[in-house]
């Protein structure tokens, strides 16, 4: 009706064409019927113009309804010419995210719509004859072909690649007929014997999607022969036979033969919009025509094919799809290979051209057919163990694409001279590009290979220019004017070419980074190793002192520490100009982010082999100590216990007081070297301790014994005065221990200190005037308490205004710290805008604030260097060691200056102003001790 509304002469009015009457001649009959038939052949463009306007307009708005916030096309021949929602339904489509230019200008309707053709050439849909001028004018012609492209590909040619069919030749074969006459989706290739899955793959959408509505109209037993996407559908019993198949209790099929084709159309579209949620996009009046239009209807029947994939699946169902899809793309696989197999055998024997055009014909194909299949070999990356199945798949993956890497290589080096020598330099350096490198743990060996990569391919690079002139003067056709290279292959090299001189740059870089960054890892890992061999339970005093030896050797004579902090300056030097690069800013976050973790670690390691090192000399001078006096007071009682040779006479106060204190000290070192050994030593040094014990105790019984016989003895005095001796020994040692200048170690010192000073106090000297005995013992004791005492309290004051400015230093370092990680940041997030500083006010008080925080810090450590000198000076701590300190100074320091020149090389890009104000370098002040 709608057809003869617009075709028919109006009704009512005059007409040019007489009525046909039973006296008009068979030729005049013949004649008028061929008229209408041109008549109807005319309209009919229009006709199905309006109806695909009207289709497509409502798929689209099923897509953007799924957009937040949604969006809507009203007019689809006026509405997509602005680009903005042509992006929006890419970017549902796609889940990617699509720029845009903001306005409604012609400048920016064109730019939204290049991006939008750009980005689906480059998903490699071929786009004939649609331009943005056309878009831009609502060519309706050119806006419908559009849309379809985007229906094929996004929407039926993706849900068709996801069936697995079954190898019924019947249905297979049944296909055939669509060949001669299909036209949408490219033609299929000849057969050769295929597979199930190899014919299944040479399918188009348009076979695949008719393949699956005849195996669902094949569940319900239902008798209709669906042919194609046109009149097959008029009656809408196939539509019916679909959602019975999806829904058994929504439709009766045999209510479908007493009711009219509009009735059963509205029926079916009315089912799948209230039940299964299926947007309405065609009308019956739509489809009950003489010729309805199969494209509108293909995108009406795809969205019942992925509603049927996301039905939930049963887990035996899921398994047993997976299985035999997996089985399916493996058997592809292993037919694939043996057709190139046996193609390039033949082939061996021609000429080149011959050989080119079998591959690329081949290889073609291939990539047309494998996209079935990659769902499935992705999965196998993410699957922590294979099965059968997938082991079998990935197999004749690997196996597939070594047999084509070795027939384009051997293209390549096949190249007629002198192109041979540009196809083998390719082959060199695409090797090189592609070798990614990969995770390993054994980064001294990584370091290497990327350092032997980077030289060879700076070796290959400098043949680059040679090559290139042989490529441009290559002579492309023989003296009979034949081309000895297929045009195609030419352009292949030459591109290629052009690639590897791209991507050289850019991975040299790659490949310094990664030298440097397993470098550090290396050192960093050796450091670690070597801690945990130093810090390990301590042996024997031998074996600490080979261990103090390996220490001197790595750290001293093998720089293991200078070695580190070069490698982390050649990291940082290496990743600024990693993430300086536009084309690899990609990786910049990632980059910087190991760049910290790793100074943080190397901070860490340098601290704890420095503090390794004072652990092994206190444990070693511990060892010395601990043999010397066990020696030294199992030879004195020796000499004292035999009873003849003991008497007060022999054994005074004094010396009972000195070698009293030198077994305290005895069993303090062995307390403290039990306690750090490892179970065989501490063993040794407990049996040890026992017998030095017992034959003190032994001699204490007899000395005791002796003196009390004397009446003008007291042996209450003789202990106090040994302990009060003991003490005194036991502060003047830790006077004389070496003590690292940081924030940890000089509060515990000066806990250690606070403890004897207390002691000290509570040593009552009238106590042991009032005492028998002599006044020369007790008056030496009282001195010796002085003067120790006074030395006690110097060494308090001197560690509190150390502390004051150890805490002042630290403070400041800490804030030149996180200046540096400030202005890292920006200097990150203006290279990453391409912003200049300029003279930006913000930027230029960052830079101020740097060399003020780095003036502090050198000015706060050269006041605390001044105070060692100082303590030192008045011999109250002479073992003060500031090596660390100087060292984690420095490398602020460095950091900030680095941090500087970073922001300052971004402000001279454009406009280079004055010399820029260097900031202080810290002095280094030699301390002894």
């Amino acid at each position: 009706l709608l057809l003869q509304g617009q075709c028919s002469p109006r009704l009512g009015g005059h007409s040019n064409t007489r009525p046909l009457t039973h006296r008009q001649t068979h030729a005049e009959r013949t004649h008028r019927q061929s008229q209408l038939r041109e008549r109807e052949q005319q309209c009919m463009p229009m006709e199905q113009e309006q109806i695909q306007k009207r289709t497509f307009t409502n798929w689209i708005n099923a897509q953007l309804s799924k957009r937040q916030p949604p969006s809507v096309v009203l007019d689809l021949f006026t509405d997509l010419k602005d680009g903005v929602r042509l992006l929006d339904l890419l970017e549902v489509l796609t889940g990617q995210p699509m720029s845009r230019e903001k306005g409604r200008g012609v400048f920016q309707q064109r730019s939204n719509l290049e991006t939008a053709l750009k980005f689906l050439r480059r998903r490699s849909i071929k786009l004939v004859n649609i331009n943005v001028p056309d878009i831009i004018n609502g060519k309706p012609s050119i806006i419908l072909g559009l849309v379809w492209t985007i229906i094929l590909h996004f929407h039926i040619e993706e849900l068709a690649s996801t069936l697995a069919f079954s190898s019924r030749q019947s249905s297979m074969e049944s296909l055939a007929s669509l060949d001669s006459c299909s036209t949408i989706g490219s033609p299929p290739p000849k057969r050769s014997s295929p597979s199930p899955l190899h014919s299944r793959f040479k399918l188009s959408a348009k076979k695949a999607l008719l393949l699956w509505v005849r195996e669902q109209c094949a569940k319900n037993g239902c008798n209709i022969t669906v042919k194609d996407f046109k009149s097959s559908w008029r009656c809408g019993r196939a539509f019916l036979a679909i959602l019975c198949s999806l829904r058994p209790d929504l439709v009766d099929l045999q209510a479908t033969k007493n009711r009219t084709n509009r009735q059963n159309l509205e029926e079916a579209f009315r089912i799948a919009e209230q039940q299964l949620r299926i947007p309405r996009l065609l009308e019956p009046e739509y489809v009950d025509v003489r010729d309805p239009d199969e494209k509108s209807i293909m995108t009406y029947v795809a969205q019942f094919l992925q509603y049927s994939k996301d039905l939930p699946l049963s887990e035996e169902d899921l398994q047993g799809s997976l299985s035999q899809k997996t089985d399916e793309a493996t058997a592809w696989l292993l037919q694939a290979h043996r057709e190139l197999t046996a193609r390039w055998a033949a082939a061996e024997s021609g000429s080149y051209t011959e050989r080119h055009n079998v591959f690329q014909t081949f290889l073609v194909s291939f990539n047309e057919q494998r996209r079935p299949a990659m769902p499935l070999l992705s999965a196998l990356r993410r699957a922590p163990q294979l099965s059968d199945e997938q082991r079998r798949l990935k197999e004749a993956w690997d196996g597939i694409n070594e047999k084509l890497r070795g027939c384009k290589t051997a293209l390549d080096l096949s190249l007629p001279p002198p192109l041979d020598g540009v196809g083998s330099w390719l082959v060199r350096v695409e090797a090189v590009l592609a070798d990614g490198g990969g995770e390993t743990q054994d980064h001294a060996r990584a370091a290497g290979d990327a350092r032997e990569k980077l030289q060879l391919l700076k070796s290959l690079m400098e043949d680059m220019n040679a090559h290139l002139q042989t490529l441009h003067t290559f002579q492309k056709g023989d003296e009979h004017q034949v081309a000895q290279v297929p045009a195609d292959k030419m352009d292949e090299v030459k591109r290629r070419f052009t690639g590897a001189r791209v991507t050289a740059k850019y991975h040299g870089i790659k490949l310094e980074y990664q030298e440097w960054r397993h470098a550090v890892l290396a050192l960093l890992e050796e450091a670690n190793g070597k801690l945990r061999s130093w810090r390990a339970p301590y042996g024997s005093r031998e074996a600490m002192r080979l261990r103090l030896q390996d220490w001197q050797d790595s750290v001293d004579k093998q720089g293991l520490l200078s070695r580190l902090e070069a490698a982390m300056l050649k990291l940082r030097l290496i990743s600024g100009k990693y993430t300086s690069k536009s084309a690899l800013a990609a990786d910049s976050q990632h980059i910087d982010r190991f760049v910290k973790e790793a100074e943080r670690e190397g901070a860490a390691v340098r601290e704890a082999v420095e503090g390794a090192r004072a652990s092994l000399g206190r444990a070693l001078a511990a060892w010395d100590s601990f043999f010397e006096l066990s020696s030294s007071l199992q030879a004195w009682l020796a000499h004292c216990l035999p009873p003849s040779l003991v008497h007060t006479a022999q054994v005074t106060a004094d010396s009972l007081s000195e070698w009293s204190g030198r077994h305290a000290q005895l069993n303090e070192l062995g307390g403290f070297l039990i306690e750090v050994s490892d179970k065989e030593t501490c063993a040794g040094l407990a049996e040890e301790l026992c017998r030095v014990n017992r034959q003190w105790a032994d001699f204490e019984k007899r000395t005791r014994f002796a003196v009390v016989s004397q009446p003008t003895s007291d042996p209450g005095r003789l202990e106090k005065a040994l302990s009060v001796k003991g003490l005194l020994d036991d502060t003047s040692r830790l006077l004389q221990e070496q003590v690292e200048v940081s924030p940890s170690s000089l509060r515990t010192f000066r806990k250690r200190l606070e403890l004897k000073q207390k002691k000290m106090t509570e040593v009552d000297v009238d106590a042991l005037l009032r005492q028998e005995g002599s006044p020369e013992m007790v008056e030496g004791l009282q001195h010796a308490l002085t003067e120790v005492c006074g030395q006690l309290a110097e060494a308090m004051r001197g560690f509190e205004e150390l502390q004051q400015g150890v805490v002042g230093l630290e403070s400041g370092l800490a804030e030149l710290r996180h200046w540096d990680g400030q202005a890292r940041d920006v200097h990150s997030t203006l290279r990453t805008r391409g912003q200049h500083p300029g003279q930006d006010p913000a930027v230029q008080r960052l830079v101020s604030r740097g060399l003020e925080l780095q003036r502090q810090v050198v000015a706060k450590e050269q006041a605390l260097l001044a105070a060692v000198e100082t303590l030192q000076k008045n011999e109250s701590l002479p073992c003060l060691s500031v090596a660390g300190l100087q060292g984690r100074v420095r490398a602020a320091t460095a950091r900030a200056q680095e941090a500087l020149a970073l922001l300052s090389s971004l402000g001279q890009r454009e406009e280079p102003g004055p010399a820029r104000v260097q900031p202080p370098v810290p002095a280094e002040v030699k301390v002894q001790g």
